[in-house]
């Protein structure tokens, strides 16, 4: 199952003297090796906090033109402008066109939203933007049902879709969810590429686990994941875990 849209990317040289880039884990990976490939339509980023996974999903989405708070290309709205310049340092290996595409970051879930809410006051009475989304204001639904709201409503399919740590939003079940629709893209010849922490997620079928760390990027099985080490000797002992966690 080769990736559909982006089969990598290569870095160029070109950060800013000092950058704070240069330190992420990724990023001197990507300096030293100067490139990362796609090897399926479904590519997770996984791996400690601090070691560059969405800073560099972050670049991939605008260099693939989306909008850095998220939506699709029409969005440009902008509530703080803190996304780093990374993205002009990377150039995507593209394989085909993509009809449809979405930058979701659970973080920035409300910003979309409002600017949805703002563009629907400018084309009223016309057909509002928000029908695409399923019709109901996404303010008015949890965290979680909105941002399923968008995959389900919104994500057509035969586009690429890129997500960011999907987990903060969703509950566990909510999370099988979302795989579900990801399958059924999937099948619609999509691709996904998404940063998560989540050892449910990352089981989807025939996926492609980059795992980021302090020595670099590296592609593993699943249950090479600290992730799912740590979690699996958490819940099968959480007794003994919690002493070794909270002893005096």
């Amino acid at each position: 199952m080769k990736a559909k849209y982006i089969s990598g990317l290569l870095f160029e040289d070109g950060l800013p003297n000092g950058s704070y880039l240069s330190s992420l884990p990724a990023v001197k990976h990507l300096e030293a090796e100067k490139e990362l490939r796609f090897s399926s339509n479904v590519t997770f980023f996984v791996g400690e906090n601090g070691t560059g996974k969405s800073t560099l999903l972050e670049a991939i989405a605008v260099a693939f033109g989306f909008n850095a708070e998220g939506g699709t290309r029409n969005f440009c709205f902008s509530t703080n402008e803190t996304h780093s310049p990374l993205f002009k340092s990377l150039t995507l290996l593209k394989r085909g066109f993509a009809e449809d595409g979405f930058f979701l970051r659970a973080e920035s879930l409300y910003n979309l939203a409002t600017n949805i809410e703002q563009l629907d006051r400018i084309v009223a009475p016309s057909p509002t933007i928000s029908a695409s989304y399923g019709g109901v204001s996404l303010h008015h639904q949890s965290h979680g049902e909105s941002f399923l709201a968008i995959v389900q409503n919104r994500f057509g399919g035969k586009g690429l879709y890129i997500l960011d740590e999907p987990e903060a939003a969703l509950s566990p079940m909510r999370l099988m969810t979302l795989m579900s629709e990801m399958d059924r893209l999937v099948k619609k010849d999509s691709q996904f590429i998404i940063a998560t922490h989540s050892p449910i997620l990352m089981t989807f079928p025939e996926a492609q686990i980059l795992e980021f760390s302090d020595k670099g990027i590296k592609e593993v099985e699943y249950k090479d994941t600290e992730h799912f080490k740590i979690t699996k000797s958490f819940l099968e002992s959480p007794e003994r875990m919690l002493r070794y966690l909270l002893e005096e």
